[in-house]
This record gives structure tokens, C-alpha cells and sequence, in this order.
């Protein structure tokens, strides 16, 4: 490890020492803000040239997050040929431009630096020259405190290591749960603030599912790992923490994902700043969604002795349509026994004229008749 990382010790190491020669021109050069400051430094410097890697980052996410629709049903359509999957898989990523890796840049990038100065630390720890920390600075280092605990020192470390360097076990043990709380905290709440603001969440993909784990899985492999980190290592972690997430809430803010929530609010300042103008045909749309809402009036609710009433018996409505109905129907039927009377006594059916016409009420025939038979007299 240390003949393949040579030369990044070298250049961490020299970093380093390039801001604690600029501190030590405000602070004392053995004190805890010179080199934790020049830690500071470091984390930004490497973070500013890491800002590309950044951008590729957030263009990659966005673009993951829009392919998942279509990588469901990839995966749903060749559900049996992992290899066809596999090749479909690739095939839309070249037809979009998307790098599934571009997400992790940042931290692959970042990696090599942060083990290195773990090696750095390490080597202070163990009273050993490394990259161009030579004795003197060495021992300037193992002199340096932050809030009573050395730079090289562990939370796992023993008491007799700790009073080597110049503390107590105690000091080291408290500023290292605190270190680790607020490094796991504001990891979470970086995570929290990317799936609650800036994700669209009218789209339920399997992405969604994992980031969601992952804001609970990281915090936990912080607090874990953090144990066994240098102080130095934990004040550079945590300031790496907080620069990604105030860097993620300054693009949450100024260009979040389209659909998101950040993106609505984002609407809402340009649209009340006057910079946003919509189209006629979405003002029309929406004051005419907001007069149906208005209109729109609810039923009344009724109780259950009404709702029974209302199945079980006619209302007064429909008993008053019964009660004509009925009276009609009996004038009618009066009517046409009328009719059918003065048909009897004309010997006409109504509606019909003619001698030979039947009556509706007997039956017989009217008018004139042929003699009976004389077999039958």
C-alpha cells in the first residue's frame, strides 16, 4: 500500500504543510487550529477540483432516475435472459449518453486522498516521518489538540497510548462520539434532504427504493467505521460532509429535478418575483380547474333512517307521481267504458263505422241479421 500510494503522500502531506506554514502566521505552530485548519483546507481544495466530477454526478442521477421506467420493463421483458437484459441495459445507456458510474465519482475520486491521509495520520500517531513531514513538524503535530484530543488519536486507542501523546482517554472518547455523531447526522440529513426535495416523486422506481435505504444504511457505516478513524481523519470526514451538503442544497435550490418538490417551489419564487411567465393557455387551465373546484358542490349527507326511507318507500316526489298516474289511469279507463257504451247503444265500435262492427261489451253482432235455420226453429 505504501509503494503504490508513495507519491499521494507525498503531495497530502505537502499540502498540509503548505497551510499550516499560513496558519502558523495567525495561530501558534503547535496548536490544534493551525493543523486542524490546514485538514479544513485540504477538504476544500480537493472538493473545489472535484466540482466537474460533481456536475457528471447530478446529470447522472437525473438521467438514472428518468431511465427507470425504462429499465423496469427491460428487466420485466427479458426476465429469463440475463444476458439479453444485460445487453438492452447497455444499448440505452449509449442511446442516452448515461454512465450508471458517474453517480460514485465523487467518492472514488475522492478515496485515494482520504486513505492517504489516513497513512499520514497513522504515521504521526507512530512517531514516523512521512512525505515531506520531517521531525520537527512531526513532533509539532503530535503537540496538536483539537478540543483536548490529538490529531492522531482513536476512539479504540488505550489509555497509555492516548497519555503518550499528551491527553486523557476521556477527552479523546467524548470528542470522538461527537465527531461521529454530527459526521452520521449530517450524512442523513444530506441523503433525507436529496429524496425528499429533489426527486420526483409522482415516479415510484426501484432507485427510489435504494436511496432510500442507503440514507439509513450510511450513517450506521459512519458510526461503525468511525470508531477506529483518527480524530484528523473524522475532522476531515465531517467537513467533507458538510460541504456536500451545503453544496447539494445550493443545487436543490438553483436547479432542482423537474417534478420534485424543490422544483414546485422553485416555480412558486420565480412566479411571485414576476421572472416566470406562463403561456395563455396555462392561465386559462388553471383558473378554469379553480372555478370547477369552486362549483363543485358535495351532496349532503344524509342519515340512515333517510337513507332507508329513500330504498325502502317512495318519497313525496314519487308518491305524488303515483297518485297521478293512478288518477289518469282511472280517467282513462272511465273513458273508454264511456265510449264503449255509446258504441253499444250506436252500434258502432269506436274508431270504426259499419254495421257488420261488433260490440266491445257483449259481443254480438248488430244490425242486420240472416234468418236462423228452419232445421233449428
Amino acid at each position: 500500500m505504501d509503494t503504490i500510494l508513495g507519491p499521494l503522500y507525498y503531495a497530502v502531506s505537502w499540502i498540509i504543510v503548505q497551510f499550516h506554514s499560513f496558519y502558523s502566521l495567525v495561530f501558534d505552530r503547535d496548536s490544534g487550529a493551525a493543523w486542524g485548519l490546514s485538514i479544513v483546507s485540504l477538504v476544500v481544495l480537493i472538493r473545489v477540483c472535484l466540482i466537474p466530477l460533481f456536475v457528471k454526478q447530478i446529470k447522472s442521477t437525473r438521467n438514472m432516475q428518468a431511465l427507470q421506467p425504462k429499465m423496469k420493463a427491460i428487466q420485466e421483458r427479458y426476465k429469463s435472459d440475463k444476458q439479453r437484459q444485460s445487453e438492452e441495459m447497455m444499448k440505452l445507456y449509449k442511446e442516452t449518453g448515461t454512465n450508471p458510474l458517474s453517480s460514485c465519482l465523487p467518492i472514488l475520486a475522492q478515496s485515494p486522498f482520504f486513505i492517504s491521509l489516513y497513512q499520514v495520520l497513522s504515521h504521526i500517531a507512530q512517531n514516523k516521518t512521512v512525505g515531506v513531514i520531517d521531525q520537527s513538524l512531526l513532533a509539532s503535530a503530535q503537540k496538536a489538540h483539537i478540543f483536548g484530543a490529538p490529531l492522531a488519536a482513536k476512539f479504540m486507542d488505550s489509555a497509555a497510548k492516548i497519555q503518550s501523546l499528551g491527553a486523557s482517554l476521556t477527552d479523546v472518547r467524548v470528542v470522538t462520539i461527537i465527531m461521529i455523531v454530527l459526521m452520521s447526522a449530517s450524512q442523513f440529513y444530506t441523503q433525507r434532504q436529496l429524496m425528499t426535495k429533489n426527486v420526483d416523486l409522482t415516479v415510484k422506481t426501484p432507485f427510489m427504493q435504494q436511496q432510500k435505504m442507503l440514507m439509513y444504511v450510511f450513517p450506521v457505516m459512519f458510526a461503525v467505521f468511525g470508531i477506529n478513524f483518527p480524530v484528523g481523519v473524522l475532522v476531515y470526514w465531517l467537513t467533507t460532509n458538510v460541504w456536500t451538503m451545503g453544496q447539494q442544497m445550493f443545487v436543490i435550490r438553483r436547479n432542482p429535478t423537474p417534478g420534485s418538490k424543490a422544483f414546485t417551489e422553485r416555480q412558486e419564487r420565480l412566479r411571485a418575483k414576476g421572472k416566470l411567465v406562463e403561456s395563455p393557455a396555462e392561465i386559462e387551465a388553471k383558473k378554469a380547474a379553480e372555478e370547477a373546484r369552486q362549483n363543485r358542490q358535495q351532496p349532503k349527507r344524509q342519515t340512515k333512517a333517510k337513507r332507508q326511507a329513500g330504498t325502502g318507500a317512495p318519497t313525496g316526489g314519487a308518491q305524488n307521481r303515483t297518485r297521478a298516474g293512478s288518477a289518469s289511469g282511472g280517467t282513462a279507463a272511465r273513458s273508454s267504458k264511456a265510449s264503449a257504451q255509446d258504441s253499444e247503444g250506436t252500434g258502432e265500435t269506436p274508431g270504426k263505422g259499419g254495421s257488420g262492427s261488433r260490440s266491445t261489451k257483449s259481443g254480438q253482432r248488430k244490425g242486420q241479421q240472416r234468418p236462423k235455420h228452419p232445421s233449428k226453429k
